[in-house]
């Protein structure tokens, strides 16, 4: 695996896409590594400035939800919802401003056999770990993309999965996009049609904690990515240390982000 870059990107765009979402796209000039799906990135919290800012001190893990080499420069995109101090900041940075960035970090998602079935399920922010698996399983995998949110406007990167070859399925808590319901009960129904299948999952903790029991009782594999806090990316803060399923713990920057789900123990994780 090739060494992360730390650099200060360029702002190309950082626009509002309904509700708190945001999408970023930054220019990386050169010597952006090959990136694996299911990696992340260390970013700091708004612009560069003049003055070094030291409030928000740390910067903050995100899913790379796509990279685009043309030529030398490499465009990465990064979803993301207003939620805090930091995300209210970085929705601040306009085209031409400078973001500070460490990546690609982590353990992305293995390479699936040609033909193979995958269902992959997204909620929330999650789906931003999914795209890049999704996009590059098009037309040689058989892809069912299942996303995830409370309301319509909370719904992530919709528009980008419908232009892949992929079964793609919503579900909304309010029933106000797609199916009304969790987008667990949409795997339930997709793994309910039987044979063989991989499951790759990414959202909020009770949700891939459920996507692990339903696989787990159909005897599928089941892959989650994990979205948790943390300070470095590197493994030095120990920030972000989850129980494993024997005994110890892993490091989800270092070990992950992306895990067996068999391999933690979910009553540990926040």
């Amino acid at each position: 695996m090739d060494r992360p870059l730390r650099v200060d990107s360029e702002v190309i765009s950082n626009a509002a896409e309904g509700g708190a979402n945001w999408r970023l796209v930054l220019r990386i000039a050169e010597g952006w590594p090959e990136t694996q799906p299911g990696q992340f990135l260390m970013l700091s919290p708004g612009r560069r400035g003049r003055v070094e800012r030291y409030d928000p001190l740390l910067p903050r893990p995100m899913a790379i939800f796509r990279a685009r080499r043309t030529g030398g420069e490499t465009a990465v995109e990064v979803l993301y919802k207003v939620v805090g101090r930091g995300t209210s900041l970085l929705a601040d940075a306009r085209p031409g401003d400078e973001v500070r960035l460490v990546g690609p970090l982590g353990r992305g998602f293995p390479e699936p056999s040609p033909g193979e079935r995958l269902i992959l399920v997204g909620g929330g922010t999650g789906v931003a770990s999914l795209f890049e698996l999704a996009r590059r399983s098009s037309g040689r995998a058989r892809v069912s993309v299942l996303l995830g949110a409370r309301t319509a406007a909370d719904l992530m990167g919709r528009a980008d999965f419908e232009s892949l070859d992929v079964d793609l399925q919503v579900a909304t808590d309010d029933g106000s996009d797609g199916t009304e319901g969790l987008v667990t009960e949409l795997l339930e129904r997709e793994i309910a049609r039987g044979g063989a299948a991989r499951v790759y999952a990414c959202g909020p903790t009770p949700m891939m904690r459920r996507a692990a029991e339903i696989t787990g009782a159909a005897g599928l594999p089941c892959l989650v990515s994990l979205e948790n806090r943390m300070a470095c990316g590197f493994g030095v803060c120990l920030g972000c240390a989850v129980p494993r399923s024997d005994e110890g713990y892993h490091l989800v920057c270092r070990d992950g982000p992306v895990f067996e789900s068999g391999d933690l123990s979910w009553e540990g994780l926040p």
